[in-house]
């Protein structure tokens, strides 16, 4: 094909621009090759601008391409973005970073997503088939969202969707509780953008934003890029710190703290029955707000006891305001969430998703509801449920055997990830990389803390790898990484 491409490319001298080249017959006959071979080489030619394909009239000569345009000078930007420097944009590396999609030949422990073979494809597929067939699915949807999704979430948080938790009826605590009403529900862009929806809308540029230490990247890029200086709030085995958090909002006057209850990313921790309500009580006395980011609602391990159910569950006063996505148990691309809250916050909320964004796709909502009312949901999140039992198995038994990395004594039956402490004096940024070179993916620690590390850790993930075998030998890979760098267990 190249040498056929060569000759019709040192032919097209002979015709003028915009004349029409020899039937593609005649071509095969001249340079006795197939009909196949002269159309790939004809796709080369029109890849490159020099002939242009009409269907049904034939390949003519293209016009030259003009010259490329002298580049801008857009050195000015320094100057004007420096400006605004402390308050925007600051962390989005580290958010990029956490999207950038490996080399096919990488092994992944960084992704905070399920490999494609965990994910519902042939569901997703069926549903978004039928929500094209629903009338007047690309209309305009009520800015608050559709009624049936925004239901199905309010049912969800208080623990009467019957869908969620492995498909497990009855897998959440359904104690006493005031339910929360599909009005309590805003339907989002997925949960990030609930986030950044939630923290722009309960807090002022400059104020102070409470978080938990270490905590997900992604919470500390949002707060910064919208002028928010965030706190952090130690974590240990049982969740937060209660009795740091209270000193942190006496000290810093905050009116937000944003927490993940269940099995906290990184460190996997569930937020302990006798702290539940305390981080209530605590931040209904500072009169502050407390955001829940619910992410990993839909990742309990099948071997994982009955998980607590959200704290906005129990919270009737307001105090709670809960994001829960649909995006961890499906797809990166299904980008739905729930924003639930009570009171006038709520308004607020709805005010600022309105003027940021109008509305979710109408399209998009119609096939999230087709998929979690479709019998093959509870199907589904079965499975994954098995599956995330397994690879965390796996890549704890080879961490342990192959690894002088410090296993943390406490290991989530839930989520998607490992929390690794590092020998003194290692370096996990220096890991990663090295790591990387080698052929595995895996987080550095650095980024999961709002100040300075107490101490080395590197985060693992074992959902977005192809399988067990590929963990494996991704932790043979991190093995050989901390062998060159000389990291032993002292």
């Amino acid at each position: 094909m190249a040498d056929l491409a060569s000759t019709l490319r040192a032919e097209l001298q002979r015709y003028s621009v915009g004349q029409r080249l020899p039937a593609s017959r005649e071509l095969v006959a001249r340079h006795r090759v197939s009909p196949v071979t002269l159309s790939r080489a004809i796709a080369a030619l029109a890849a490159e601008g020099l002939v242009v394909s009409r269907p049904g009239a034939g390949v003519f000569r293209a016009e030259p391409r003009r010259p490329a345009a002298p580049a801008g000078d857009v050195s000015w930007q320094e100057v004007a973005l420096s400006a605004d420097e402390g308050a925007r944009g600051v962390g989005a590396a580290t958010v990029v970073a956490m999207l950038t999609v490996p080399p096919a030949e990488v092994v992944d422990l960084s992704s905070g997503y399920l490999h494609p073979s965990l994910q519902p494809e042939q569901a997703l597929a069926a549903a978004l088939a039928r929500a094209g067939r629903r009338p007047g699915v690309w209309g305009r949807p009520p800015v608050e969202g559709l009624p049936d999704l925004r239901a199905w979430f309010a049912a969800d948080v208080s623990g009467d969707s019957g869908g969620d938790l492995g498909g497990r009826p009855g897998g959440v605590d359904r104690s006493a509780g005031q339910p929360l009403t599909a009005s309590d529900v805003l339907i989002t862009g997925g949960g990030q953008g609930a986030l950044t929806t939630a923290l722009r809308s309960l807090a002022s540029p400059g104020a102070p934003v409470l978080v938990e230490s270490p905590t997900y990247p992604g919470t500390l890029a949002v707060a910064r890029a919208a002028g928010l200086r965030p706190v952090p709030v130690p974590v240990d085995p049982e969740g937060v710190r209660t009795d740091l958090l209270a000193d942190a909002f006496a000290a810093t006057g905050a009116r937000v703290f944003v927490c993940q209850p269940l099995f906290q990313n990184p460190t996997g921790a569930v937020l302990s029955a006798a702290r539940r309500p305390e981080v209530l009580r605590i931040a209904r006395a500072a009169g502050a707000f407390v955001i829940e980011d619910d992410f990993a609602r839909g990742l309990v391990h099948a071997d994982a006891p009955t998980p607590p159910r959200p704290l906005a569950a129990d919270d009737p006063d307001g105090v709670v305001v809960h994001i829960r996505s649909l995006t961890k148990t499906t797809s990166p691309s299904l980008r739905v969430g729930g924003l639930t809250a009570r009171g006038p916050a709520w308004d607020r909320l709805r005010a600022a998703q309105v003027v940021d964004g109008f509305f979710v796709p109408r399209p998009l909502q119609e096939a999230a509801l087709e998929l979690v009312a479709a019998p093959a949901w509870r199907g589904h999140l079965r499975r994954v449920a098995a599956a995330l039992a397994q690879r965390r198995q796996v890549t704890v038994s080879e961490l342990l055997r192959q690894t002088p990395l410090l296993m943390s004594s406490h290991v989530a039956h839930g989520g998607y990830h490992l929390w690794l402490r590092l020998p003194e004096g290692s370096d996990g940024g220096e890991l990663a990389t090295t790591a990387a070179r080698l052929g595995v993916a895996v987080s550095s620690g650095r980024a999961y803390f709002a100040a300075e590390a107490p101490a080395p850790y590197l985060r693992l993930s074992y959902a977005g790898a192809a399988g067990t075998g590929q963990l494996a030998e991704g932790v043979a890979l991190l093995n050989r990484a901390c062998t060159e760098l000389g990291i032993t267990v002292k």
